[in-house]
């Protein structure tokens, strides 16, 4: 562990790192300086099912999902979804700037505690086409670098060819909640064996929830145990 440190040290004198946020320098080795990371806000109170940032923890679940419960058993989404967390999710994904996924791997779990009743972990797939684009999956790079955090998780398989989404659909931002859901119908076909399996389907954010509901619903009629979803951020409900 002070090998550890000194090496730390030694890399940030050489090449400082600054902190994406305030852009001063970050004193470690990572894009992030302290002041910065209290600033990201946990998801504390939050729906028992989906997640969903609620007043009190006293809410229990949203009326959401008590109305119509989704076919996801729960969700672990440690951060509530807001400008600081939405910018270094967007230098992630969109500006490609995979050196991040190991500091959001260091976030999820700095909030989390993994379960340990998990059978397989999942990551959510991207259409060829847009994986092409990209240049990668964030949602594999998130899950191995879980994994690699976690003694715990470490046998785990990763199943990145067990889901696969079968057809190109609209980018979900630009859908609201009812286009969302519809976008999806029948848009992932599981090919590997999950009968029986407790699944973790990791992803980087959860929105409305409708690309967690249209995997777990293909998990369940494949034969899925229970269908949990891993994510960083939720995005709290339109107006509060």
């Amino acid at each position: 562990m002070r090998v550890n440190k000194i090496a730390n040290s030694l890399l940030e004198a050489v090449f400082p790192q600054y902190c994406l946020l305030c852009r001063l320098r970050s004193c470690s080795p990572l894009p992030l300086c302290a002041d910065c990371f209290t600033q990201l806000q946990g998801n504390e109170h939050a729906c028992q099912r989906c997640a969903l940032p609620l007043a009190t923890a006293a809410d229990g679940l949203c009326s959401q999902c008590i109305a119509q419960p989704p076919a996801f058993d729960s969700v672990i989404a440690p951060l509530v979804y807001e400008p600081h967390i939405a910018l270094l999710i967007s230098r992630w994904k969109f500006q490609r700037e995979r050196r991040l996924t190991r500091l959001l791997a260091l976030l999820w779990h700095a909030w989390v505690v993994p379960p340990t009743d998990r059978d397989l972990l999942l990551p959510v797939p991207l259409h060829w086409r847009r994986l092409l684009w990209r240049g990668f999956n964030q949602a594999a790079l998130l899950g191995l670098a879980i994994r690699a955090r976690e003694p715990q998780l470490a046998s785990l398989p990763l199943g990145t060819d067990t889901l696969q989404r079968r057809r190109a659909t609209p980018a979900q931002a630009s859908l609201n909640a009812q286009q969302r859901s519809s976008n999806l119908e029948t848009a992932f076909r599981v090919r590997g064996d999950v009968r029986g399996l407790r699944v973790a389907v990791i992803d980087d954010v959860m929105t409305t929830g409708a690309t967690a509901d249209a995997i777990a619903r293909a998990l369940k009629a494949a034969g899925a145990a229970d269908v949990q979803l891993w994510c960083l951020a939720r995005t709290p409900a339109p107006g509060s």
